[in-house]
């Protein structure tokens, strides 16, 4: 079994079967593997012409996703379960959707089991919704809206270019270090990370197919998002930040882009998990999602003795 790391090496080979995908994790937006792999330890694989991304332990696979791609799924899933016999560790995929548990239960009925995790879920918007932001539930976000308005009639809107990606990193660097007071170890850690993956992202936002938009005020920049596409219909923001103190500032950044750069090619918008946050569980919540995308570990269902 061949282990390839996730990166630009190798994104052509990674977009060869990512576009047989359907579900609109986060996950399969081809820069997201790159960017996060080394992070969370993570590569991937090609079982019966099917991508399979995997969890490593010492350089081995130890957990799998559901396979992807023109070969025959199935085929694939038994060849998954006939390594982890042969390796002597125990089955178990993660990232599975509901509709992929149901298929394994199809193939095999009563044999596997899913346990979701809510934390992981990923929230799901129409981007009409987010465009125009209309019906009372979304009053509050128009209200920040317009307080940025009345503050800042002349702001600017740019797509990220080689003209002010830089701008955008000194924006990053400033919320990192404003933001890294916390005493819980695995969040400093993946801000950590993630002001690196950002930084590449940016750098390598064309490789990565990815774009972006930002707004200025007053010549500076005061926020920024960046994405990219995860099926036909779907795209996923992948980075959003803004100073704290631009009041509207997010709010802002994320109906525009939107509404100038998504709505015509992308029916939803897929803005990524709430990792158990309280605040950011409520943040993403008040924008009514239009459904949260579960993940689920898969496992055998233990034999009765």
């Amino acid at each position: 079994m061949n282990i390839y790391i996730p990166s630009l090496d190798n994104k052509e080979l990674l977009d060869k079967y990512l576009k047989y995908n359907k579900t609109r994790k986060c996950e399969f937006n081809v820069a997201n593997p790159i960017l996060w792999s080394r992070h969370y330890n993570t590569g991937f694989v090609i079982v019966d012409d099917t991508l399979v991304f995997c969890i490593l332990n010492d350089g081995k696979p130890v957990s799998f996703t559901f396979p992807i791609g023109e070969g025959d799924v199935k085929t694939a899933f038994d060849s998954l379960v006939e390594y982890c016999e042969n390796q002597g560790i125990d089955f178990n995929l993660y990232l599975v959707s509901p509709e992929q548990y149901s298929l394994i239960d199809e193939w095999y009925p009563d044999k596997y089991s899913i346990v979701y995790d809510r934390d992981s879920a990923d929230y799901l918007y129409e981007s009409e919704s987010l465009a125009h932001l209309s019906g009372k539930k979304l009053h509050g976000k128009r209200n920040h809206i317009n307080r940025f308005l009345e503050r800042y009639p002349d702001y600017v809107y740019e797509s990220i270019d080689d003209s002010n990606y830089m701008e955008c990193i000194k924006l990053s660097d400033d919320w990192s270090k404003n933001n890294e007071d916390t005493d819980d170890e695995a969040v400093y850690d993946d801000m950590s990370y993630e002001h690196s993956a950002l930084k590449f992202a940016l750098e390598h936002r064309e490789e990565l197919d990815m774009k972006g938009a930002l707004i200025r005020v007053e010549g500076k920049v005061v926020a920024f998002t960046l994405g990219g596409r995860i099926t036909d219909d779907t795209f996923d923001v992948n980075f959003e930040k803004a100073y704290a103190d631009v009041q509207g500032a997010y709010a802002m950044i994320n109906r525009e882009f939107v509404r100038r750069e998504l709505i015509a090619d992308y029916k939803y918008i897929n803005r990524e998990e709430d990792m158990g946050l309280p605040g950011l569980r409520h943040a993403k919540t008040s924008y009514q999602p239009v459904c949260l995308i579960e993940k689920g570990r898969v496992c055998k269902k233990s034999m009765p003795e």
